[in-house]
């Protein structure tokens, strides 16, 4: 059998509520809930961390973040109660990245989009890609308009939006790929800020939240100012549902152009023998920086170690192999796509780099079960979105939340409480220890790195009497 091509698109900042297919009443997605109609949509698939950079170190090494020793953004760093953690700013170049096996393996290897993994020399080219197109080490772009000011992608006509460039740019590899199997890497920088969607559609959203009477509601509700020293003369914003047009606007151009790529591989008569992954890399943005979209059921958004922060939504359709328009609810995470790739390319496992990563290729094909007792998050910084550094642990419906400032366990059962609205901690002691002593476990398995005190701390409220 043909080795199948393998389409892997990771969304910067999508919420796990942002889609229409799951559950958003606002936003519209017609070709991607076709995609889940033809394919698997996961409930319960997470991102290894609720920011961008340790999420897609996680993807390209099959390594928790804890592990891979990057687990900030890059280049980010922030002080509160305790010292930002150190961390890599760069993904080491020993690593045997998912493009370096696959193309040991006979593909093609193609980065299209954002990279946010370092500066030269640790861009996509040096990681086993033989074609980068804007990939560098900007986590998001001057503008969606062009000219980008990106030294991989070269301005397009003024005006050009860089989404639709970056489709044109993966069509013209995917139509140039001949007989050889291809693995690309396709990560659009939206829905990241600026906020910036084409005017028109914008309009069309914005008529959109009048008919509904949205724009009558106050969307935001103000809370506590944040922990973090560089913010701590303002307060998280969080916004109460979907409603705002230009985000909307953005997500119809998202897609809108994953219904051009799909067009693309039926032309090409590829579509059969294509796995195509559809994913984000941590939560939608939903308490600071203009909180432009809503996860609700789920609590807080990108930057915190609740639901919203990690949970993302997940699409595979793998013709012949997933089931049409069938449902998951088996946790998965982002380490776990390195070795689904090798094992659906035929490729020999290689567990000394793909560490903490599982193969799903049983839940593709209709299963229900992996043998694996817990997921793990390791997350020792102060997110510019309001959250304070934790490390957290799902096992089975439960998941525990450990906050570093105080060393305070939250308990919450995933299956009836969705919403993380009901700390059980208190009343489940046996569940709250056992967990705990697993994620200490993990923790110490990994040397995962604990902030420190900060000895020149002022509480907020201190700063401003």
């Amino acid at each position: 059998m043909a080795k199948p091509n393998i389409i892997f698109i990771l969304i910067d900042d999508l919420g796990w509520a942002d889609l229409a297919c799951y559950g958003s009443r606002f936003y519209e997605t017609p070709h991607l809930d076709r995609l889940a109609a033809e394919g698997l949509r996961f409930t319960d698939a997470y991102a290894a961390c609720p920011v961008c950079s340790p999420t897609r170190a996680s993807i390209m090494t099959g390594k928790y973040p804890a592990t891979v020793r990057i687990t900030n953004y890059i280049p980010g760093a922030a002080r509160g109660r305790l010292l930002s953690a150190p961390y890599l700013h760069y993904l080491p170049l020993e690593e045997v990245s998912l493009a370096r096996a696959l193309k040991a393996g006979g593909y093609a290897t193609w980065h299209v989009g954002k990279w946010h993994l370092g500066d030269e020399p640790h861009w996509p080219q040096h990681h086993g890609f033989d074609v980068n197109v804007g990939g560098w080490s900007a986590g998001m772009p001057r503008s969606y308009f062009s000219p980008y000011s990106n030294p991989m992608l070269p301005d397009g006509p003024e005006g050009e939006y860089l989404t639709d460039r970056l489709t044109d740019e993966a069509i013209r590899l995917i139509r140039s790929s001949g007989d050889k199997p291809f693995f690309l890497n396709l990560c659009y920088y939206m829905v990241h800020i600026p906020i910036q969607g084409k005017p028109d559609y914008v309009a069309r959203f914005a008529a959109k939240a009048a008919r509904l009477g949205l724009d009558r509601r106050d969307p935001f509700e103000v809370g506590e100012l944040f922990p973090s020293e560089h913010k701590r003369d303002q307060r998280v914003v969080r916004r109460l549902f979907q409603s705002d047009p230009g985000y909307a606007a953005m997500v119809w151009s998202l897609d809108e152009n994953i219904g051009r790529l799909l067009r693309v591989l039926d032309e090409q008569g590829i579509a059969d023998n294509t796995l195509l992954v559809f994913t984000s890399d941590n939560g939608g943005l939903a308490t600071a920086e203009g909180s432009p979209t809503c996860n609700a059921p789920l609590a807080e958004g990108k930057g915190w170690m609740y639901e919203g922060g990690t949970r993302e939504p997940l699409i595979v359709r793998w013709p012949g192999v997933t089931p049409p328009g069938s449902l998951c609810r088996t946790p998965v995470t982002s380490p776990d796509f390195y070795p689904t790739f090798l094992e659906a390319a035929g490729l020999d496992p290689m567990p000394d780099q793909h560490t903490d990563g599982v193969s799903i290729a049983s839940l593709l094909a209709g299963g229900d079960r992996l043998d694996r007792e817990a997921l793990f998050w390791h997350y020792p910084h102060y997110a510019n979105q309001g959250g304070t550094p934790g490390c957290s642990v799902r096992s089975g419906d439960w998941k525990l939340i450990e906050f570093f400032e105080d060393r305070r366990a939250e308990l919450y059962n995933l299956r009836d409480d969705v919403g993380e609205d009901h700390d059980l901690s208190r009343e489940n002691p046996a569940v709250t220890d056992r967990l705990r002593g697993l994620l200490g476990d993990w923790l110490r398995r990994v040397d995962a790195r604990i902030p420190e005190p900060n000895p020149d701390y002022v509480p907020p409220e201190s700063a401003q009497s």
